[in-house]
């Protein structure tokens, strides 16, 4: 995890008490390359982890206490996103 990441993942961990560290971790990753992926497809220029960082940032803080409830509606994910209880924080 690079330095961006690290500060995201503590952030999220901040903003949603209902995600264990691990699954934090998950969705800050998810988010990262989710986000670069939709850029390159685009089409766009890559401009760096700064700007990754920059967007995520904005996701984490717009819907990071409401993560948890994405389970819940898209079943796809469920298997990334499964909370273990043995693993919280």
């Amino acid at each position: 995890m690079n330095e961006y990441q690290k500060r995201l993942f503590e952030r999220l961990l901040e903003k949603n008490e209902q995600l264990s560290a691990s699954l934090a971790q998950t969705w800050v990753e998810l988010l990262w390359e989710d986000f670069e992926a939709t850029y390159a497809k685009a089409g766009r220029e890559y401009k760096g982890s700064e700007m990754t960082a920059k967007v995520v940032t904005q996701w984490i803080e717009n819907y990071g206490d409401k993560l948890h409830e994405f389970v819940a509606h898209n079943s796809k994910y469920k298997h990334l996103l499964e909370q273990d209880p043995k693993k919280l924080h």
